[in-house]
């Protein structure tokens, strides 16, 4: 076993692909921020074909493009996305296919909305205070302008990755407020039916999945001081490669966890590692009972199904979104995973359960041999087994670290983004 771990991880990568083909794969432009300019692109041609515009055509523009970044986050939205791109079958070619997988940068749509969105509304309120003739218009709109700024500041990587928790709380009740205001402004302005309509389509998107919310039971298995498994069967048994939200306190914080279903069974489990505060106090208290919310929503691996055959790549507790899928069972696949010794932290049952449906699954106990070249493993794996793609499930670093060092050289790699 040591010998061949050792022959994969001194594997020879491949050269890198073309000057322009590697600048197209780097993660600055991934697709997420070509989407995201995209948007901003097209909002700049309507500007400047139409200018100068109305009062109530800038006021569409701005309600058009915050629909757009809401709209777009919609768990059955997402879902929808997710149908549509892997429909495409496995007979197509794969640089079309490689591309669809990428349908998980969906949130670039958001992103760029919401910049577009403030944009047009800055616009309209700086217009509307000039005539002075609009003066509630005005109050609610620079009230409503300093929201927005608060949550597009807060919501970009230096502050959303340092502050997560209170990204998540500004966004949130920020979003809310900023919601009321919009209506708040669109009333106060004598709307047409339509930006009616409109609003009230958002407002009843953010305000689904909050109908969902429960408080279920929830049974926990405690392995090692590292890792437990929450089980859950409260009548809803979630697709392979779907998330879940959970929280012990349902308006401060909550997270979300790859969804394991066993075939055959009802219910379902989710791996939750220590990895902050908010996990390490869930597997030091167990708690009997969680709050649940939302509406079962795809991950990033379901895009396997684009590809003939797949290596899944994890790293620690990344073995939860990816167990689904080896368990289902619906695309040929090979398991890479390091780990710190993975009997000792997940249990013999999790063990056994996975090496019985991935018996040839490379799997690096980190505690013996140290930290691998995840890039090496990955490519080895891909290699040997004929694969069309990669899915890394691991920390933010590692996964891109994957990714870019696969996709620079030619091979389709996938993993998450971090942009919620």
């Amino acid at each position: 076993m040591t010998t061949s771990l050792d022959r994969a991880a001194a594997v020879e990568l491949p050269p890198p692909t073309s000057a322009v083909r590697r600048l197209l794969k780097h993660p600055r432009l991934m697709h997420h921020n070509r989407l995201a300019a995209l948007v901003l692109l097209a909002n700049a041609a309507f500007a400047w074909a139409g200018w100068p515009l109305s009062d109530r055509t800038l006021g569409h523009a701005a309600l058009a493009n915050l629909a757009l970044a809401v709209v777009i986050r919609q768990q059955y939205v997402i879902n929808l996305l997710f149908r549509l791109a892997t429909s495409a079958p496995t007979s197509w070619p794969l640089r079309l296919r490689w591309t669809l997988g990428k349908v998980y940068h969906f949130g670039g749509l958001h992103m760029g909305g919401a910049l577009a969105g403030a944009g047009w509304f800055l616009a309209l309120t700086i217009r509307t205070s000039t005539d002075g003739s609009h003066a509630p218009e005005t109050y609610v709109g620079w009230t409503l302008i300093a929201l927005l700024a608060l949550i597009v500041a807060t919501a970009l990587p230096p502050f959303r990755s340092r502050h997560h928790d209170h990204f998540e709380k500004i966004h949130r009740f920020g979003g809310w407020s900023a919601l009321a205001l919009f209506w708040t402004h669109t009333l106060l302005s004598a709307p047409g039916p339509a930006s009616v309509t409109v609003l009230a389509g958002v407002t009843f998107s953010v305000a689904l999945p909050w109908l969902r919310l429960r408080k279920v039971d929830v049974r926990v298995e405690r392995p090692s001081p590292h890792v437990v498994l929450a089980r859950f069967d409260y009548g809803e048994t979630p697709f392979a490669g779907s998330s879940t939200a959970i929280s012990r306190s349902p308006l401060k914080e909550w997270h979300s966890f790859a969804n394991v279903p066993a075939p055959g069974e009802s219910g379902f489990r989710l791996t939750i590692s220590r990895a902050g505060d908010w996990t390490g106090s869930f597997i030091d208290d167990l708690p009997s009972r969680v709050w649940v919310k939302g509406i079962t929503t795809a991950g990033v691996a379901n895009i396997e199904v684009l590809f003939k055959k797949v290596v899944y790549v994890a790293t620690g507790s990344g073995i939860g979104p990816c167990l689904p899928h080896l368990l289902a069972a619906e695309v040929p696949s090979r398991l890479v995973w390091a780990t710190r010794d993975p009997r000792a932290t997940y249990g013999d049952a999790l063990v056994d359960e996975i090496l019985a449906v991935q018996p040839h699954a490379v799997v690096w106990d980190t505690s013996r041999h140290g930290k691998p070249d995840m890039v090496r493993l990955a490519y080895a794996a891909y290699r040997d087994f004929g694969a069309e793609a990669v899915i890394c499930i691991s920390n933010k670093k590692l996964t891109w670290q994957v990714v870019h060092g696969l996709e620079r050289r030619g091979i389709p790699a996938y993993g998450a983004i971090w942009d919620s």
